[in-house]
């Protein structure tokens, strides 16, 4: 139990100053508790020695009336300060995660599962700030009041004070069992759950196919299995935890009963006063009653320290090294230098050694899985190279922070991803401080805002998340006018015209060629008209750059590019 709280503890960082107030309360919550006990002595002493005057009842109405208010005071205090404990706790820990992913090469999203984090975020952390405050306002207000209403038998009565420390004993000690027993399955709930979570979002995400293959109740077996694992984990642990359940109570109940029972017989043989023995008896419920809260925080304990492990799991993300300098430079040439990278122990890219000079167009083309794109993104540094380097102006990319890196770059990916909230702010992402007339002239330019501006609130119209209630050539109009705002010195563009209209295609393409004038372009495509009129073109093929050179060199020469511009001619001829 002392590691388990240790762990929580640990993971608390800055709101352990919340626990430790709360701890000082809960102590004063016990001291108030007292009173009410007192009253209750008051009364009975009275009634046994047949007092008949109010005294001893406006005695007890003025210490239930300070056990009732510094109770109500106490309690709500110390809930406050556990609560605000445990909610940022989770939310400092998301933010922690949601910094790190920031760091972690893109790679780990295609070994790692996304619902994966996900779970951790939302399931795993989410039962942390539940149960934490749970836990802190049972174990400690439970083991404070124990300790002190135990202290107070032992004085009131020490012979009924001992078999209360004897059932309590015994109460510790199945406890500690069930959590030496539910420490081995307790991880497997939690990892139950994270899985559980991954599998629905996968599933929700991929309802479109689902539907259209019509799999429902049979393409969904991962689901299914998820929540067989799910249920199948929780009754093993509700399974584990009830005949421990059933024994402690049953513990509670023996030793209630014998400080009943004792107390009787002290009565009869003359060693306790009728007070003593009422007083004795009333207190064997209230004792009691404190442990209780104390074994349910305990339980709970090991639930939130066993989720508290899976998340610190995510501190185990690769992480690139980011120890670089905030570099601006003069000129963006962009340079490749004998550059090999491995993905899963695969080599994809072999001795790559090529420059693309300042200010010019370079086209990469290349048959699917010729491992352009990785090209690509090792520019961004979405990963790092496993030998060689790529440098921007002569620098190597690792040598900058990854903030001074991405204010020279704009991307426009072809797969768009919109954030749930206003189109304005989604164009302004990659320049937050941008004025509306500025978000507006990257908008026209892109060719959105005319769209946009049909929109029944414009610029202020809140978008679904992944850009859900646009179309993808609206999308990718909206990501083209965000990489146009940014106006970086360099821009790498994934096939930018890919989901756009066919009429607005021409003023699309005159409005990136504009923009990007004067600039570092490179850009993957897969149509004619964009490749021809590049400076540069690279063929990449098996990882390696098979041809190189403008259009009209390239086009004579026999190989990939021959055929690439020789198919597109052949299907810009169909015709219905």
């Amino acid at each position: 139990m002392i590691g388990a709280f240790k762990k929580i503890w640990d993971f608390a960082g800055s709101e352990r100053k919340n626990i430790n107030k709360s701890v000082a309360v809960s102590f004063l919550n016990a001291v108030f508790h007292m009173f009410e006990v007192g009253a209750i002595y008051f009364i009975i002493l009275a009634l046994t020695e047949g007092e008949r005057g109010t005294q001893p009842a406006w005695t007890a109405l003025a210490l239930m009336l300070v056990s009732v208010i510094g109770c109500g005071v106490t309690t709500s205090v110390s809930k406050m300060q556990q609560t605000h404990a445990g909610y940022f706790m989770a939310a400092n820990e998301r933010i922690t995660i949601g910094n790190r992913l920031k760091s972690v090469p893109m790679g780990f999203f295609n070994e790692n599962s996304l619902g994966e984090v996900t779970g951790v975020c939302t399931t795993v952390l989410g039962n942390i700030e539940s149960m934490v405050p749970m836990v802190l306002v049972n174990i400690l207000g439970g083991l404070i009041g124990t300790v002190v209403f135990t202290a107070m038998l032992l004085v009131f009565d020490w012979r009924i004070g001992l078999i209360a420390l004897a059932g309590m004993l015994l109460y510790f000690a199945v406890l500690s069992s069930m959590q030496r027993r539910s420490a081995a399955i307790a991880p497997d709930a939690q990892k139950s759950q994270t899985e559980l979570t991954a599998a629905v979002l996968e599933y929700v995400q991929g309802m479109s196919v689902v539907k259209s293959f019509h799999l429902s109740g049979r393409g969904d077996k991962k689901l299914q299995d998820a929540l067989e694992y799910s249920r199948r984990s929780n009754l093993e642990m509700e399974e584990l935890l009830t005949p421990y359940s059933i024994l402690q109570e049953l513990i509670l109940q023996v030793a209630g009963t014998g400080m009943m029972l004792a107390a009787v017989l002290c009565w009869i043989n003359g060693t306790q006063t009728l007070a003593g023995a009422l007083m004795s008896i009333v207190m064997s419920f209230l004792v009691f009653g404190q442990i209780k809260l104390f074994g349910m925080g305990v339980t709970m304990l090991r639930l939130a320290a066993s989720g508290i492990d899976r998340t610190l799991e995510t501190e185990h993300m690769e992480q690139m090294d980011e120890r670089g300098e905030a570099l601006s430079p003069k000129n963006h040439e962009i340079t490749f230098e004998n550059v090999h990278f491995l993905y899963e122990n695969r080599e994809i890219l072999h001795g790559i050694s090529v420059t693309l000079p300042d200010k010019t167009t370079t086209a990469v083309i290349g048959p699917s899985g010729s491992g352009k794109t990785t090209l690509v993104n090792l520019i961004a540094r979405f990963w790092d190279t496993d030998s060689g380097c790529v440098k921007i102006g002569g620098r190597d990319v690792r040598d900058y922070t990854l903030e001074s890196l991405m204010n020279q770059i704009s991307m426009v990916f072809q797969n768009v991803y919109l954030f749930a909230d206003t189109i304005e702010n989604n164009i302004k992402f990659g320049k937050p401080d941008a004025t509306h007339e500025q978000v507006a002239e990257a908008a026209r330019k892109a060719c959105c805002d005319d769209f946009i501006e049909a929109l029944p609130d414009g610029y202020q119209t809140v978008i679904g998340e992944g850009g859900a209630t646009l179309s993808g050539g609206e999308k990718q109009r909206i990501s083209i006018a965000r990489a146009m705002l940014k106006d970086a010195p360099i821009v790498i563009l994934d096939e930018a015209t890919a989901n756009v209209d066919p009429e607005n295609e021409d003023r699309l393409q005159k409005a990136i060629e504009a923009l990007t004038r004067d600039k570092t372009i490179v850009m993957i495509a897969h149509r004619l008209k964009t490749v021809k009129n590049a400076d540069q073109i690279l063929v990449v093929d098996d990882g390696r750059i098979v041809q190189q050179g403008k259009h009209q060199d390239l086009i004579g020469q026999p190989g990939i590019y021959a055929d690439f511009v020789l198919g597109r001619r052949e299907a810009a001829g169909w015709k219905l």
